[in-house]
């Protein structure tokens, strides 16, 4: 019953769960989202799983090698990756590219951290991960701005070839002796025996992956809560209009919350948004709890990870529309025949500050995850 081999074990196999179910939903829907989410929740499941394994039988170099490669480069980037497949039909592209110039800034102020340590990243190397990832929040942008439908095609060339790359370097970079390191405290997994001009790399993936899919589902439930508008921007001078656009969908989610907390205790909430809701939830816990390892922080690792998975997957089991039939996966057997809900008008997008997001009825509705 030790929690760093319970909690390992607990989260893989319900992201193993998880991704049948998502899977399933793909085979009949056939939307890229939701290959893409499958694919994130193996990624949460295997990692997971090496834990369990280390945890339990003890670490070796090769699967701390894969435990890192899958877990700080696979995770986030591949479920963020799903939620921005689901939103490219909005201005969501335009957080993505704020998302890697923030990434970007930060490998480099990781890079400063580990000079002062002694133990720099290779200064080309440093130059090389700022320039990509300013590039691709240009490119990211200029999608957007101008054929939003290839946002995430494009984000998925950009993933996809990074992610070789971090393969290379992952399985070819020297680690520290004995082949793998855990806090002596609390016997957590760390990945301070990688290489620093390992280590400077996650940051794009973490940090664009984490910010697509935890603000992705605050934006959708946004999107299907009974709104009130008290700050509309409908400049389309470039930049300045996004920016205010974005401010405003903050002003007015707070501002709605009141008529929200009012629909659902009436019962007339549309189910997307405490699906989203719970989410946004389970997206940002281990964020917070992987961003407090980095400073040594780690009890909470295991814990933030199992919290993690367990609230999407119950944003995923909120949402009516997720199990309209009830059946056994991947059979055509239906176990339970429900009734999803019909979009009211409170739950209506229109233009504005939202840019013409996704509407009910249109494909975001099906979504596996964010149900939104």
């Amino acid at each position: 019953m030790e929690p760093n081999v319970v909690l390992p074990f607990l989260s893989s196999s319900l992201s193993f769960v998880f991704a049948i179910l998502v899977a399933d939903q793909w085979l009949r829907r056939r939307q890229p989202y939701q290959l893409v989410w499958t694919i994130g929740l193996l990624w949460y499941g295997i990692s997971a799983g090496t834990e369990f394994l280390g945890g339990a039988f003890g670490w070796n170099e090769p699967l701390y090698r894969s435990w890192y490669l899958i877990g700080a480069f696979g995770v986030a980037a591949y479920l963020g990756l799903g939620t921005v497949y689901l939103l490219n039909r909005t201005r969501f592209g335009y957080f993505v590219a704020v998302s890697f110039a923030l990434a970007g800034l930060f490998s480099y102020l990781t890079s400063v951290k580990y000079a002062r340590e002694g133990t720099p990243a290779a200064p080309s190397l440093v130059v090389l991960v700022v320039g990509v990832t300013l590039a691709s929040a240009v490119l990211i942008a200029l999608v957007t701005r101008f054929d939003r439908r290839w946002i995430g095609h494009i984000t998925a060339a950009i993933l996809v070839l990074a992610s070789i790359g971090v393969a290379f370097a992952t399985f070819t970079a020297p680690v520290a002796a004995p082949g793998y390191s855990v806090d002596a405290a609390t016997g957590v997994v760390v990945g301070t025996a990688m290489s620093p001009d390992v280590r400077i790399l996650t940051p794009p993936f973490n940090i664009v992956g984490a910010f697509a899919l935890t603000f992705g589902a605050f934006y959708s439930a946004y999107i299907f809560m009974p709104k009130r508008r008290v700050l509309r921007i409908d400049t389309e001078v470039p930049v300045i209009g996004a920016i205010g656009r974005a401010v405003a969908v903050v002003v007015n989610f707070f501002a709605s919350l009141p008529a929200t907390g009012r629909a659902l205790g009436q019962g007339r909430l549309n189910s997307r948004v405490p699906a989203t809701m719970l989410i946004a939830i389970g997206g940002f816990i281990p964020g917070w709890t992987s961003g407090l390892s980095r400073f040594g922080v780690t009890w909470s690792f295991f814990l933030g990870e199992f919290l993690g998975v367990l609230f999407i997957f119950a944003g995923f089991l909120v949402s009516i529309e997720v199990f309209s039939d009830v059946r056994l996966p991947f059979t055509r057997v239906v176990l339970v025949r429900r009734h999803p809900e019909k979009s009211g008008s409170s739950s209506e997008v229109g233009k504005g500050e939202e840019g013409g997001a996704a509407r009910p009825g249109s494909d975001v509705v099906d979504s596996p995850v964010h149900s939104a």
